[in-house]
């Protein structure tokens, strides 16, 4: 009996040992209340992710700001990912919300075990082809180490990032920006796009939560 109690612990000390790292590697869920928008506040006094103009897959300038108002997700996608899947729910999540305010913005990146290592071409083939999406995806950048990108700079550093701060763990780690143009949610690679808990996270930041 002793024996099987000491075999079971071990067993459960394993097993949270497991999620504890799947956690640090994968990151964790952060969830603000959303901001009012602030129609008053001039661009020129703007700061936060959407300050900054980035390239679309097809080398075309894209500036960020053009999307204040609107509810923006920015997740970073691989093509060759266990949780490429994702896709699927991203772009149902475009259909049914984006004539409310919803925009959703992938960002490959080949920063984990070189899962996006297409050139930009082949990843829009990539997504239009085997997913058929039709939200913007961007040109590929790193979001993390030496060469991160200014955005993701901002999106995960403590001086701008605030309690949002922390290394990008894994590919589709997302951010929900609010109408006003700041970060009120984090959420993990793990989190699927279409789990109750981050819809109502969307509707609650569209102001709609039919």
């Amino acid at each position: 009996m002793t024996t099987r109690l000491l075999i079971l612990a071990a067993v459960c000390v394993t097993v949270g040992f497991v999620a504890f790292r799947v956690k640090q590697v994968l990151g964790k869920d952060i969830v603000k209340e959303p901001n009012m928008p602030a129609a008053t506040q001039p661009a020129s006094a703007y700061t936060g992710p959407l300050q900054y103009q980035v390239k679309d897959v097809d080398g075309n300038n894209v500036n960020l700001a053009d999307h204040r108002g609107k509810v923006v997700l920015i997740v970073n996608v691989a093509s060759k990912c266990g949780f490429t899947k994702q896709y699927t729910a991203l772009e149902a999540l475009n259909q049914k919300y984006k004539d409310r305010g919803l925009v959703i913005i992938g960002f490959p990146a080949n920063n984990f075990k070189g899962q996006e290592p297409g050139t930009d071409l082949e990843i829009k083939a990539f997504c239009t082809g085997t997913y058929n999406v039709t939200f913007p995806i961007m040109s590929k950048i790193s979001v993390k180490g030496d060469d991160k990108h200014p955005l993701y700079k901002f999106l995960t550093e403590p001086t701008t990032a605030g309690d949002f701060a922390g290394e990008i763990g894994w590919n589709f780690s997302k951010f929900l920006i609010d109408r006003t143009g700041q970060v009120y949610a984090r959420y993990a690679s793990a989190m699927k796009p279409d789990d109750p808990e981050f819809i109502a996270a969307i509707e609650k930041a569209l102001g709609d939560s039919k």
